[in-house]
């Protein structure tokens, strides 16, 4: 909501700049990217989504065998419940039970990690995107570069789209 008011009123603030009458000899010049589509398609995106599935892949394999320790258990315990002595049934069930709270931790912990490892990785990738977009600005004489967000911007021209213009340059930048 915020992000969308800030929106509106830079537009107010360039529709203003445009129909004032002491600026119209300045050239206004407008771009926007799609951030989105620039993270995803990008080879620094890319490689990052690879390791998110490779940390994924890892994570969920510790998951798989803690689960199959719990249902060893649970199959132990339901096979040995008539035979089992009371405290031996009550020691088993303990097991179990702190079994079960420490798969509860670890995917709590595989979650946090992941989520944080991705804040990382996003973040740099943003960081270097936003240094190519602030490049062209200044280099291109533009006047303001939005970011295209759904809903946001209902129209753009694709003459000022930057999205593969910035693309182009970030991967051209990884290579070197």
């Amino acid at each position: 909501m915020v992000r969308r008011l800030v929106i509106v009123l830079l537009f107010v603030v360039v529709v203003l700049l445009v129909n004032t009458p002491v600026l119209t000899a300045e050239t206004i010049k407008i771009g926007y990217i799609n951030l989105q589509r620039a993270l995803n398609e990008s080879e620094a995106g890319k490689n990052a989504k690879k390791q998110m599935e490779d940390i994924i892949a890892s994570k969920q394999k510790g998951i798989n065998e803690k689960e199959k320790e719990i249902d060893r258990l649970k199959t132990e315990i339901d096979r040995q419940k008539a035979v089992l002595s009371a405290e031996a049934k009550k020691k088993k069930e303990d097991t179990l039970e702190r079994e079960m709270r420490d798969y509860q931790r670890l995917l709590r912990d595989s979650q946090e990690e992941v989520q944080k490892k991705e804040m990382e990785l996003t973040s740099e990738i943003l960081r270097e995107l936003r240094t190519v977009v602030n490049r062209i600005g200044k280099d291109e004489g533009y006047t303001m570069i939005f970011e295209h967000a759904e809903g946001i911007i209902l129209y753009g021209s694709p003459s000022v789209n930057l999205t593969d213009r910035v693309i182009k340059i970030i991967n051209e930048t990884k290579k070197k």
